[in-house]
Parts: C-alpha cells; structure tokens; sequence
C-alpha cells in the first residue's frame, strides 16, 4: 500500500527549500472573476499577412460604433460585434537597411529583445503543453518572434507542427465544466489542509532565510535563484501531472479524439521549396486554410495559448486575385501602390494590393468563422480569444505608421468591441502589446518602447479599449 504525500511534502523530505509555491497555485480571485478553476482559458493570437495594407479600403472614415466595413475587411462583417479595429499605432523611428528585415524586427518586439508573443507565452505558456506555437511560412524576414534578442523559428510543414502537437497524445478536446468542478473539489480539499502545508513552507523559509543570513552576497544571490528555480520546477511538473490527468478522464469520457483532416505528407514535398507555393495562390490558399486549421486545433484541444501564425508572402504571385493591369506579383504592386511622398501611387497596382489583402481576409474570416462554431460548455471559442490580424509592414512601401490593426474575439468580455478605437496617428504600437498582455493578467505597465518613443503618449495605454480600463 502506497501512501499519498504531496510534492511540497517530498521536497521537504529530501531537503529542498521552496519559497511558497503553494500561495501561488492559489488562485480564488482569478477564479471568481472567470467563472471558477477550471473554466476555459483565454487564448491569444497573432495572424500576420504581408505587404501592410491599403489604409483607405481598411480603415473606417468614422470612429466609434463600426458601421458597414470597409473593403477589404466586408469578409468578416457576419463577426462584426466580435471585431475590434485600432486606428493610428505607429512604429517609431526610421526604416533603414533591409527596410523588410527591420520591419519585422520592429513588428511584434517593438525593439525590445522579447516578443509580445513570448512575453504572453511566460505569463501562460505554463498552463499547456507548448508553451507557445510560430507557424506559417518562412523566409529570411519572417523572424517575428523573439526571446532574449534571438529569433524563433516558424515551423512551415503542417504535419511537423501536428507531430510537436500531439506526439505521445490524442488530440482531445478539454470538458471545461467537468473540469472547472474537479478543480473546485480539489480548491475544497487543498483548504482543509492548509495548516499543514503552511506550516512546512514555513519551516523550509525559516531554514532559508537563516541560511541566507550567513551567506555573501553573491551566495545570496544564488541561493534566491536556486529557489526559484524549485519552485518553478514544482509548479510546472504538477501543471503537467494535473494536465495528464485531465486528459485522461476527457478522453475516457467523450470516447473520441479530433481527427484533423489534411493531405498525406507526401502532399506537401513541393512546400519544401516555398516558390512553387507562392507562385500558385490555389496552392497558397490551400496551405492558409490548413495552418489555419492547426491554429484552430491547438486553441480547441488546449495544447497552447498563444500562437504567432505568419500567412502571408511579399513574393506571391497572385494570377486570378489580381484582375486589373498585368502585374500579379504582391512585391511589385505593393511598391508601385504605395509611392514615396510628395509622388502620386499608381491607382492600378493600389487596387491589386486591395484585392490581395480582401483574399487575406476572406482566408482568415474562414478561420474566424470555425471558432466562433466551436463550443466550449456555453461560450463560443471565439469569445475565450485574443486575435491580432494585421501585417508586419504598415503599407507596401515600408511604411510604419497606422499599421492595419484588428483584434478580434471577445476576450472574455475585456474588449470594447464592435468599435473603431481612433488613436492620434504615431501612437507606439507598444501601448497596444500592453493591452493585450494584460488582457491575460500579466500586469505589466511597459512593454519594449510604449515608455520611451518619441510619440509616447497615454502613459503606455490605450485608454478606451478594454472594458475595465
């Protein structure tokens, strides 16, 4: 016969000091707010296309309520209520360089050295199996997300990004409400013997802060971080264990697992070679439609929460989707449409850009429209969403100012939607990034230049956007 202790109770055993990881897993407040332990989490996402966009066919010529959308944005009109569009952020600084490159160093990092996407990624990553997912196709600029400076690969095959999901685990679709009330029970039960476990962590911190009275400053130092990491450790591997366990019970429950339907691997040998895919937008739209899907996938079986998708190409070639003139190449027609000042764009090649970023987003209103037929225990999966669309340049010419902008989901209620929020144009797109990381409780009141652009303003926020201020 085996007897059950807990991890704290281990660790202590074998002369481990923690430093009250307990408080942590404590969470009433939090709970109160969404509905219980246990209810579905809020997930985020950043789906970038190419080429900015063209500000007139994007942007509404009124703020407030959203009226009729525009052009290139009337895809998404049947999810109008769950739309947020953001007028007026802007990148600081000057383009130099390979202006590609430097706009996606800019893009989600702001000229920090982390990424929205991994500063999202430690607030909740520790929640899922992976903490974070970048997806879509890959070149030499599509580096977007960063952690400590170094730039994150984007995985291009569907079927490798598949394997990393699931490998050594079926893809099971989480019951929130039976699992809201076995976190319940086990809240219950934790309180009833918190005495006990409060009084172990308080005689390893006694041990602790003795020890640390007679060490360096330098052994101080280390000491802190070891514990730290202890504490980190535990809390992850009881994540984990809690995770197995819910899956577990999920999938004996419900007797399925999702089955995702895509083509063989075979099918997908020519995307090895990304120019035979961007040179056929029927194959183009094929790949956004199934990494869209993996996308849908991973937010549905709660395998992540925080996904960065790169959909888009400069170099496509858009025979078909472009109707007027004879150039087809999205490069091309993004520079010929979007002319350096003081210089009249060419209107043929401007109304190219437009018919390509309204594919985009009919693509992308697709995969909108999934989550939204998605149900989790009452609530839509597109309502327990956080989703960025927009584009890593602010129009073709290298602009970086009033970058296309629109959230989409209701994120747990947090956002004003339905809006068009107008914010003076050279407003950092930084106070966006804030808004978003706070949307999933992470706190923060700065994000890479939303406190030292040269246009900083709204003390890093943007006031209006969320409904809690």
């Amino acid at each position: 016969m085996t007897t059950r202790i807990s991890r704290r109770r281990a660790l202590f055993g074998a002369g481990a000091m923690l430093s009250l990881p307990f408080l942590e897993s404590w969470r009433p407040a939090w709970a109160e707010e969404n509905g219980g332990a246990g209810a579905a989490p809020l997930r985020m996402a950043i789906y970038t296309v190419a080429g900015g966009t063209v500000l007139e066919a994007w942007k509404p010529e009124k703020k407030g309520e959203l009226g009729e959308l525009p052009s290139i944005l009337a895809p998404l009109e049947p999810y109008r209520d769950s739309l947020t569009l953001v007028s007026g952020l802007s990148h600081g600084g000057q383009v130099q360089g390979c202006a590609h490159a430097t706009c996606a160093r800019l893009h989600l990092s702001c000229g920090g050295d982390v990424s929205v996407d991994q500063a999202a990624a430690q607030v909740v990553g520790g929640a899922t199996v992976l903490p974070s997912l970048e997806i879509g196709m890959t070149n030499h600029q599509t580096k977007f997300s960063y952690r400590e400076g170094a730039p994150l690969p984007f995985e291009m095959n569907p079927h490798v990004v598949f394997e990393r999901m699931f490998k050594g685990r079926p893809p099971v679709v989480p019951n929130w409400s039976r699992r809201q009330a076995q976190e319940a029970r086990q809240v219950r039960e934790t309180a009833r013997s918190d005495s006990v476990e409060q009084s172990i962590l308080d005689a390893v911190l006694d041990q602790a802060n003795d020890l640390n009275r007679r060490l360096s400053r330098s052994d101080q130092r280390t000491l802190e971080q070891y514990l730290y990491s202890v504490r980190s450790v535990e809390a992850q591997l009881g994540r984990l264990e809690e995770r197995r366990r819910s899956e577990t019970r999920d999938s004996a429950a419900e007797g399925k697992a999702l089955v995702p339907e895509f083509p063989p691997e075979s099918h997908f040998r020519d995307y090895t070679n990304s120019w035979w895919m961007w040179r056929n937008p029927e194959m183009h739209a094929e790949y956004i439609r199934i990494m869209s899907d993996m996308l849908v996938l991973a937010f549905q079986t709660d395998t992540t929460r925080v996904i960065t998708a790169a959909l888009g190409e400069d170099n496509a070639m858009f025979d078909g989707v472009v109707t007027g003139g004879t150039e087809r190449q999205a490069h091309a027609l993004e520079h010929n449409g979007n002319a350096p000042k003081n210089q009249r764009p060419d209107p043929v090649a401007r109304e190219g850009c437009r018919q390509i970023h309204a594919w985009y987003t009919r693509l992308f209103a697709e995969m909108v429209g999934k989550l939204r037929q998605i149900d989790e225990g009452g609530t839509p999966l597109l309502e327990n969403c956080l989703i960025l669309y927009t584009s890593y340049m602010a129009d073709g010419g290298h602009g970086i100012e009033d970058y296309p902008t629109l959230l989409v989901g209701g994120a747990q209620g947090r956002l004003n939607t339905g809006r068009h929020l107008a914010y003076p144009v050279g407003t950092p797109v930084a106070n966006l990034y804030v808004e978003m990381l706070n949307c999933l409780d992470a706190r923060v009141r700065a994000f890479g230049d939303s406190h030292t652009a040269e246009n900083r303003s709204f003390d890093g926020r943007l006031p209006g956007l969320q409904t809690l201020g």
